[in-house]
Parts: C-alpha cells; structure tokens; sequence
C-alpha cells in the first residue's frame, strides 16, 4: 500500500521486528509512521496521531475507505490476487454460537435492612428502573427532608428497599454468598461537586460505569464497576480501586465496599446512569 503512494521508493527497512519509521500519508507524508510486527501480524501507529494505530487491517481500511469487514476482506483479495474463497457470512450465524453473556445478578431485600433474606434475583437493568420510576420517590424526599443525622439513618434503614450488587446470597452474609457478580459498589459521601464528579467518573480512563446514581441522601454518589474476582479477591480489588480513586480524584472513599454482602439502598434518581450493555437484557 505505502508503495502506491511513494513509487520508487524505499518505504520499509525491517531491522529485526521493526520497520522503523516512514511516511505517513494519511499525515500529510510526514516521517511519523512506526510498524512493528508483533507475533505474525504488522502493527502500526502514528508518532503524532494519538488515534491512528492498529494492524493491517485498520491500514487497509484508511486506504480502500472502506469500513464493512467482509467488503474489506474481498478487496484485499482482489487487490493482491490472493484467489481465496470467501464465503458470506450468514446474519444468522449467531444463533448457533454459544451465548458467553456476561449477566450480572444480585439479591434484592425488602425493607428493612435488619431483614436479610432476599426476596428475588435482579439484573442491573430492572434495579435501574425501580430507581429512576417513582416507587421510592416519596421516601427519598421524605429522607432530604430530615435533618437530623441519626434520624435520617434510622428512617433510611427502616424505609428502604436494597441491593446486593457484587453478587447473590442465601442470606446477607459475606459467608452465605451464592455467586459473585464481577461488581464493585464505591460509595462517595458527602460531595461538594456531585455532578462535576458524576461527569468525571463517567469518563474515567479505567474503569467503565455500570450504573452511577445519586444515593438516598442526595449528597453523594453510588458508583458501580466491573471487576475481576477469578484471581484476585473482591476486598483487594476493592483496596486496589480505593487506591485509584485517592491517587486520581483526591478522594477517600467509604470503606463498607470492601465487604461482598455490603447493602446498597435504592433511592430515586431519574438520573441515573446504566451502561447500555445492561439496557437489552
């Protein structure tokens, strides 16, 4: 491809796995093209292009301008005349294919919090839409509305439904966990820039939101993630994202995440966030 732009001229030097740097010609022919090859395939990226980089496919797509994989796939045979057969890819194919989902499950409890016996099994979506209709909105302006510390605490202990994100029980107990769901639950009290926060999480570079709500208190947030409890377990990943959070944001955050039975009341939040991997299920 690079010789049809520069013809007659020496576009690659393989030293080894790498082919040094050459002319970019989707950056105006400048010398800021890096190839690599890594294990069997040719990687690229740009030195001064932050988003131009991949193998040679993601090439030939700049270069044939075209983005469909299979139309991509034929050009490419046709253009190097490599005579393979390529068959059309049935839109039903996925059908036959085994369903690797990832479905998040987690326990939901009847108020009070003293009862610990769940009441059903429920997925990120059906939790974000008791919180963004108005089943608790009564109770969560009923709560706003105290203003002393231990009353609020003992009126949202008494009132609220709640959840246990990061997995099922039997019975709420870290001991009685049926199945871990590969969620986190970090809580933020008491913010001074709930929505400047809200916003930054939403973006974080690492870590992609779940579902993100304002808590019952309406000063702070409820931010659920995905994690990975296969090596690593659910209170050292919770220290290890504490840290992030401190390093990154300036933030301490409530330590009641680090226990895998940790009850989550369900405020109102028309606002709420679910990510939409969640929203067909």
């Amino acid at each position: 491809m690079l010789r049809q732009y520069y013809p007659n001229q020496t576009v690659l030097s393989l030293k080894g796995r790498d082919c040094g740097i050459t002319r970019n010609p989707f950056n105006g022919g400048k010398e800021t093209l890096r190839i690599h090859i890594d294990g069997v395939i040719a990687t690229h990226r740009d030195t001064e292009l932050e988003d131009f980089k991949g193998d040679v496919f993601d090439f030939a797509q700049y270069h044939f301008r075209i983005t469909n994989e299979q139309e991509l796939f034929q050009k490419i045979n046709q253009e190097l005349h490599l005579n393979l057969e390529i068959q059309e890819k049935d839109e039903l194919e996925w059908l036959n294919e085994p369903d690797d989902s990832w479905y998040a499950n987690c326990s939901f409890f009847k108020a009070p919090v003293r009862n610990v016996f769940p009441t059903e099994t429920m997925r990120l979506h059906q939790v974000f839409e008791l919180i963004t209709s108005d089943k608790y909105k009564k109770i969560t302006e009923d709560l706003r509305l105290i203003t002393d510390v231990k009353e609020a605490r003992k009126f949202k202990a008494n009132h609220f439904d709640y959840v246990t994100f990061s997995g099922t029980f039997e019975k709420r107990n870290d001991s009685n966990l049926l199945q871990h769901s590969n969620l986190l639950t970090i809580d933020f009290d008491h913010l001074d820039n709930l929505q400047e926060l809200k916003t930054q999480l939403l973006n974080d570079e690492y870590f992609e939101t779940e579902m993100l709500f304002i808590s019952p208190s309406g000063d702070g947030l409820k931010w659920i993630i995905r994690i990975d409890v296969s090596e690593v377990t659910h209170s050292e990943y919770f220290t290890a994202v504490a840290n992030y959070i401190k390093h990154n944001y300036n933030i301490e955050v409530d330590q009641s995440g680090k226990d895998v039975s940790r009850a989550c009341f369900l405020p109102y939040d028309p606002t709420a966030f679910l990510h939409k991997r969640h929203q067909t299920l």
